[in-house]
C-alpha cells in the first residue's frame, strides 16, 4: 500500500481547495480522527486525550453516529470539535457527484458542523465546489501527516515514528478511531501524547469557521 505520510507540496496544489496545515503560532498541534465514532475505540481515544487536557477533531461517518449516538455526545461534551466524513464512508473518484453531495447532506442530519474531509482524501473538483457551495458551505479539511494506523502492513512502533517524526507546529495530523485502526492507535496515540506534551505543544481541535 504506497500512501505519503508527509503530504508534498505538489500533492497540496493539485487538489487546490482544502484546509492542509494550521498556523504554527501558538506552538500546537491539531489531531484529528477518523470513521468514527467506534464502540471501543472512540472511548479509548477520548480517555486518552483527556490525560493530557488535549482537544482534537473527528471526522465522523454518518451511520455510526446514528448507532453510536451517546458516543457522539461525548465527543462534543469533552470539548472536541466534530467533522462530516459523508454518511457511507463514500470514495468521490468512484462516486457520481451528485450522489456524492446527497450522501454528505444525508450525514449533515447528523454531524452539525461546517467542517469536511473526504473519505479516503478522494474528491474530484466538481465535487470541491459544490461542497465549497453547499448552504451552508463546508470547509474542506485535510491533513500535513498521516499516521499509517489504518495499513495493516504497518507496526504500531512505525506507525508512531510517523507521527514523531514528520509532526509540527500547525501540523494536521490523521488518525482512525476505527476497528482496522485499533492495534496501531492503542501503541502510537499515548506515545505521541506524551512525546509532544513533553515538549511543550498543545493539542488543539479545528474550530469551524
Amino acid at each position: 500500500m504506497f500512501y505519503f505520510v508527509k503530504t508534498p507540496k505538489w500533492v497540496r496544489k493539485l487538489y487546490g481547495a482544502g484546509i492542509w496545515q494550521m498556523a504554527d503560532d501558538p506552538k500546537a498541534i491539531y489531531l484529528t480522527f477518523d470513521d468514527g465514532p467506534h464502540p471501543e475505540v472512540t472511548p479509548f481515544v477520548l480517555d486518552e486525550l483527556k490525560k493530557y487536557g488535549a482537544k482534537a477533531s473527528f471526522f465522523c461517518v454518518g451511520r455510526n453516529v446514528l448507532e453510536n449516538p451517546a458516543i457522539y455526545k461525548r465527543i462534543i461534551d469533552e470539548g472536541h470539535s466534530v467533522g462530516n466524513h459523508t454518511y457511507n464512508h463514500l470514495d468521490g473518484w468512484k462516486t457520481d457527484s451528485a450522489a456524492y453531495l446527497a450522501d454528505i447532506e444525508k450525514a449533515r442530519v447528523y454531524i452539525n458542523s461546517d467542517l469536511f474531509r473526504p473519505p479516503y482524501g478522494r474528491i474530484t473538483r466538481t465535487q470541491q465546489r459544490n461542497i465549497s457551495a453547499s448552504i451552508p458551505p463546508f470547509n474542506i479539511i485535510m491533513w500535513t501527516v498521516l499516521s499509517g494506523d489504518f495499513d495493516v502492513q504497518l507496526s504500531p512502533e512505525q506507525c508512531c515514528k510517523n507521527v514523531i517524526k514528520n509532526t509540527k507546529s500547525g501540523s494536521v495530523v490523521v488518525f482512525h478511531d476505527s476497528e482496522k485502526a485499533n492495534e496501531r492507535i492503542r501503541y502510537a496515540l499515548p506515545l505521541v501524547l506524551k512525546h509532544f506534551s513533553e515538549r511543550g505543544f498543545l493539542f488543539e481541535k479545528i474550530i469551524p469557521g
